[in-house]
């Protein structure tokens, strides 16, 4: 778990431009076929909200320049997923980790471990046991279309 540090003198549109150099850098490294981002919250300040905007939507476009499939999850989706609680805070959500991972060393940003839960409860989504029983036949007939080979 990491974070980009950017600069607080440097201009907006450079911190943008790392941040897409950044995860097509990643991307490039670990090619995952699927990219999760947690959704904007809505905050207060408007400014901060515009700024996030800015950069998740970066993020998002280099994922698509790489090709990979965009899932997007919002803050509660995320804690929900990960603690049971949709209202859990940062240090919930980061011991729920440590205990998952199991690991014991705490990040320096609690924003490495958000991106952390985001990943996981993608995980969670998509490889739970209803998606794979999503595909369960309706009847019989299906069910012995989709089996032939269990009939005797």
């Amino acid at each position: 778990m990491d974070v980009l540090k950017l600069s607080a003198k440097a201009d907006a549109y450079e911190k943008l431009n790392s941040i897409y150099h950044c995860v097509s850098q990643i991307i490039e490294t670990y090619k995952p076929t699927q990219f999760a981002i947690e959704a904007p919250f809505f905050g207060k300040n408007v400014q901060s909200m515009l700024k996030l905007g800015r950069a998740q939507g970066v993020a998002i476009a280099a994922a698509m320049a790489a090709g990979l499939k965009i899932h997007e999850y919002s803050p509660k989706k995320v804690k929900q997923s990960i603690t049971g609680n949709g209202n859990a805070d940062k240090q919930q959500l980061m011991k729920m980790l440590q205990q998952i991972f199991v690991f014991s060393e705490n990040p320096k940003y609690l924003d490495a471990s958000d991106a952390l839960a985001v990943a996981l409860c993608h995980h969670f989504q998509n490889d739970s046991l209803l998606q794979k029983n999503a595909a369960t036949p309706k009847d019989w007939k299906s069910f012995i279309r989709q089996h032939p080979e269990k009939l005797k």
